[in-house]
């Protein structure tokens, strides 16, 4: 039920302009799903859904990976204003943050989809990332090192 239920939102904010959550609630009653806006949050947060600007000035839901340019400058903001600190540890880059923000500056690496990254483990202020190649990994530091002077 659940996976069907989240194919339909993704048809759903493809297909209407979607502001709310309890606007997209409604549309899943139409299509015979009942829901609770707890239901509906909680669907939102694991499919990646943000809120994104319309032409006409509005918001709307749409998919992290379908707004490139949006997340890419989000991206930047977090990062920038969260990781204080890049270290290198044999395969592993070690970033250290703010406290309270390595699972949100996790969350923007994994978005990234860095070819060279196989996953992040975040704690409260300090994040690993696992390459696929450890040759790979002074490059991979660099690239999070410009990436927090906002020189990406």
């Amino acid at each position: 039920m659940k996976g069907t239920r989240q194919s339909e939102i993704l048809h759903i904010i493809e297909t209407h302009k979607i502001e709310t959550q309890e606007e997209l609630a409604r549309y899943l009653e139409q299509e015979g799903y009942r829901v609770t806006q707890a239901t509906v949050s909680r669907d939102i947060k694991e499919l990646g859904l943000i809120k994104v600007a319309d032409k006409n000035g509005g918001q709307r839901y749409a998919v992290m990976q379908d707004v490139k340019g949006v997340f890419d400058d989000r991206v930047k903001i977090v990062f920038r204003q969260s990781v204080v600190r890049v270290d290198i540890a044999d395969y592993l880059i070690v970033l250290h943050t703010l406290p309270g923000m390595a699972q949100a500056a996790a969350m923007v690496i994994d978005g990234l989809n860095w070819p060279e990254i196989v996953g992040t483990i975040a704690g409260d202020d300090t994040i690993f990332v696992a390459l696929h190649d450890g040759r790979k990994v002074s490059s991979v530091a660099e690239q999070f090192r410009k990436l927090m002077k906002g020189l990406l």
